[in-house]
């Protein structure tokens, strides 16, 4: 097959592509908002009445929205909400890990329709790619032509510098040197003719909760996603903030203690390896957390320990975050149970309680709303949002 056309969906100016400039800001209002009236949809947009009545004519033709029921307000005439049609558009999110790799196909709506997953000691070329050559016509053959043929795209949604930080993952150095000249687009262009979008995996969670959890409430917030490694994203003026090189809210370097010492960054204080060394320390199989959540049950000491030492850091993390912008909230999300992250979540607010914050607004912690898959329906988002709406856009709360 060709090699596929690799695309960055958060650097430069947006990508307008084939899609009407319009239609892409109707539809990123619909995304937003929801269900909402034709009438509202020009308010936010300050397109006149009519443009936005061919728009949607033309969008529902095409199978991209659906109306609903006219509601009857307490003036005028009913107004009847339109939305996006889940089915309207398929995606594919390819997420490479450190220990696990996924892929996932979603919809519109951002629903997960199907996953695959492996797990492995270390990823090389060779593992991933094989899993994606094996996994993606299991994946399509679930489909119909027609929805083969929404598929807007497969995002890759991977960790920055994956050879670094070797003595931690364990691996090997001479295979994951093979990563840093790794070409995506040819590599997945052997596979696949659909277009290929690249995104940190962190940045990539950072716009799924942006588009289908917290953010569809929050204008300004630091996202904080803690995976193999810590990381996160920032959302400014109701959009997500890559950054000058892509990289923006790397919050695990950010320091939390001693900068003489080793392992003074935030990657060291709050990331799943440092349960794996409490898991080895307690006998037990580290790798059952990478496993889906069912893996965490009975496990114990360990979690509750490193929930405590974990909670204790983020809140270092965000009052030192918080006193850079004046965010909103920080929103907190992982690889692990809904239970675990309540409780992650419930421990930090405490240790905040304990640090002076004079000076600025006391952070606000919130449960991030996507979850363990934050990553892959993240890179899965990426091409629906080039393709069909306006990265970068805000369209308001």
């Amino acid at each position: 097959m060709p090699g596929a056309e690799i695309r960055d969906p958060t650097g430069g100016a947006n990508h307008v592509g084939l899609r009407d400039y319009n239609e892409r800001v109707v539809m990123s209002v619909i995304q937003r908002h929801g269900a909402i009236a034709s009438v509202e949809i020009a308010r936010r947009t300050r397109l006149s009445a009519q443009t936005v009545s061919v728009i949607l004519r033309r969008l529902e033709a095409e199978g991209l929205i659906t109306r609903g029921t006219p509601q009857r307000g307490k003036f005028g005439k009913p107004q009847t909400p339109v939305a996006l049609a889940p089915g309207g558009v398929l995606s594919l999110g390819f997420k490479i890990g450190r220990r696990t790799t996924d892929l996932v196909l979603v919809d519109l709506a951002g629903k997960m329709r199907a996953r695959l997953a492996a797990t492995y000691a270390f990823p090389t070329p060779d593992k991933v790619m094989g899993f994606l050559r094996a996994g993606l016509p299991r994946i399509e053959a679930t489909l119909s032509a027609e929805e083969r043929a929404r598929i807007a795209g497969i995002g890759v949604a991977v960790p920055f510098e994956l050879w670094n930080w070797l003595d931690t993952v364990r691996a090997s150095p001479h295979e994951m040197e093979a990563w840093r000249d790794f070409d995506f687009a040819a590599a997945i262009g052997e596979i696949s003719d659909h277009k290929v979008f690249l995104s940190n995996d962190a940045t990539a969670a950072c716009a799924a909760e942006h588009a289908f959890g917290q953010g569809r409430g929050l204008s300004d917030y630091a996202y904080v996603f803690i995976g193999y490694f810590c990381g996160g994203g920032v959302v400014l003026n109701g959009a997500v903030h890559a950054g000058r090189t892509g990289n923006a809210g790397a919050f695990g370097t950010l320091p939390v203690g001693d900068t003489a010492r080793p392992g003074h960054q935030l990657l060291h204080k709050a990331s799943l390896y440092l349960l794996e060394r409490r898991l080895l320390e307690a006998g037990e199989d580290p790798m059952r957390i990478w496993r889906g959540t069912e893996g965490w049950e009975g496990l114990g000491r360990p979690v509750d320990d490193w929930i405590e030492a974990t909670a204790r850091h983020l809140a270092v993390a965000a009052v030192a975050v918080c006193s850079v912008i004046d965010f909103e909230a920080v929103v907190i999300d992982g690889g692990f149970p809904t239970d675990v992250r309540a409780r992650l979540i419930e421990a930090a607010r405490r240790h905040l309680e304990g640090i002076e914050t004079q000076g600025i607004a006391r952070p606000v912690l919130r449960e991030g709303a996507v979850g363990a898959q934050a990553r892959s329906i993240g890179g899965a988002f990426l091409p629906i949002a080039s393709e069909y709406l306006m990265v970068g856009a805000s369209f308001g709360t």
